[in-house]
């Protein structure tokens, strides 16, 4: 598997697998799906985007960019969706550690996570074992899809 820049072709791809994950309405907080000409636009204003390709197929993404500006515009904030069809392959493993090493590359201090799902435990436990550190829960921070709330937690990872 290798983790690289994006490119336009990859595009429909990441489009798919990032609607999946919004569709889910389980993890990102956005609730609307990109089409083809906001996704472009998304992805291209990230500071990095990058995605997990094996054999010629997407298996998953990331986005990396500040996580505030001015005198905090040195944190940044990242988020990850892997393919339904790759889940459980290590894919967010890959993508999680080439994002902490390109966060470091482009000068950012900290990788901070705003709102990780509780209930998201694969990806806390992930974060965790990667040397990520809890700051705190935020009661009720997420609606799920079907309407009920769920805490969210922070975490946050020196560079």
């Amino acid at each position: 598997m290798e983790i690289r820049a994006y490119t336009e072709a990859d595009l429909p791809a990441m489009a798919e697998i990032w609607n999946s994950v919004v569709e889910e309405g389980v993890s990102f907080p956005q609730t609307n799906c990109l089409t083809s000409s906001e996704a472009a636009e998304f992805f291209a204003a990230q500071s990095f985007s990058g995605v997990a390709e094996e054999d010629g197929q997407i298996l998953g993404l990331y986005i990396l960019h500040p996580n505030n500006v001015g005198r905090c515009g040195h944190l940044a904030n990242a988020s990850y969706a892997v393919s339904p069809s790759a889940r459980g392959r290590g894919v967010g493993k890959q993508l999680v550690r080439h994002c902490l090493k390109k966060g470091a590359e482009l000068g950012f201090r900290v990788l901070q996570f705003n709102a990780v799902v509780a209930t998201n435990t694969a990806a806390l436990h992930l974060y965790e074992k990667l040397g990520f550190v809890r700051l705190g829960t935020m009661p009720g921070g997420f609606l799920l899809k079907d309407g009920s709330y769920e805490d969210i937690v922070l975490l946050y990872h020196t560079l």
